[in-house]
């Protein structure tokens, strides 16, 4: 089976402010969520790319245009009611907002920044998989270095973590995206892939809009907007020479043996 690459956004209101002690109204959160997404989606039609695009209820909600635009390009999964916490009820109760939204099965979810979700609640919620996991160390977001890296299945849930490196699990995420050198990059994201067979990539929405009037360290702020497209842009051309394209949900049904 030829390697896949699984790319993937969380789509949520923009509280990132909120965590560095700036004030932003819901409104503009939405706003600015909406108007990278609308870069997004525009570079995957150019690219004949299809993504995995986990939405908050919250934000499915105050956009429900767009989550049905989402629904039937793209593969909708859920991120949650709302992007500041979760708890058990709001695992059955995002998908079932998001599914009246959408009109469409939801089998996906992500957990909001990763946090950790008992497999029993997503199986009683009716999902097929889950990609709540980033197997590394950043401080103050993530300690998962001894978790598992690689697609498992447990009590009847297909877990596909975020990509890591098979050494030193260097994550293979937004951030590194917009800091590493291509290079070295590249040769994180091609041995990783040889290794496993798939990457599980993820990116946000607000990454691709101007960032540089908030109060964000440098290393978020840059580079951003037109920019973070362009370099995006050069990465995917790049991967699709090397690999296929597949949403989660396709990738989970081929663990599973349930391919469509």
């Amino acid at each position: 089976m030829k390697e896949k690459v699984l790319l993937t956004f969380d789509v949520e209101e923009f509280d990132l402010p909120l965590e560095y002690g700036e004030t932003i109204g819901l409104s503009e959160q939405i706003e600015v969520t909406t108007r990278g997404l609308e870069g997004i989606l525009q570079l995957l039609e150019e690219l004949n790319l299809k993504a995995t695009f986990f939405v908050t209820a919250r934000f499915a909600q105050e956009s429900t245009a767009i989550i049905q635009r989402l629904s039937s390009e793209h593969e909708l999964a859920s991120h949650a009611l709302r992007h500041s916490s979760v708890d058990d009820g709001d695992v059955a109760k995002s998908k079932q907002i998001l599914e009246a939204i959408a009109g469409a099965e939801v089998d996906g979810f992500r957990s909001p920044r990763m946090q950790r979700v008992s497999t029993c609640v997503l199986k009683d919620a009716g999902y097929l998989y889950s990609s709540s996991e980033n197997p590394t160390f950043l401080p103050g977001r993530y300690n998962r270095i001894f978790g598992p890296r690689t697609v498992r299945v447990e009590d009847g849930i297909v877990l596909i973590p975020a990509s890591v490196t098979p050494w030193l699990r260097v994550p293979l995420f937004w951030l590194s995206f917009k800091r590493f050198p291509a290079g070295f990059l590249r040769g994180c994201l091609e041995r990783t892939l040889k290794r496993d067979g798939h990457l599980c990539l993820y990116f946000h929405p607000w990454e691709f809009t101007g960032l540089k009037r908030f109060r964000f360290p440098r290393y978020i702020r840059t580079p951003d907007g037109v920019g973070m497209i362009e370099r995006l842009k050069s990465h995917l051309l790049w991967l699709k020479r090397r690999a296929e394209f597949a949403t989660m949900g396709q990738f989970a049904r081929n663990v599973t043996g349930l391919e469509e």
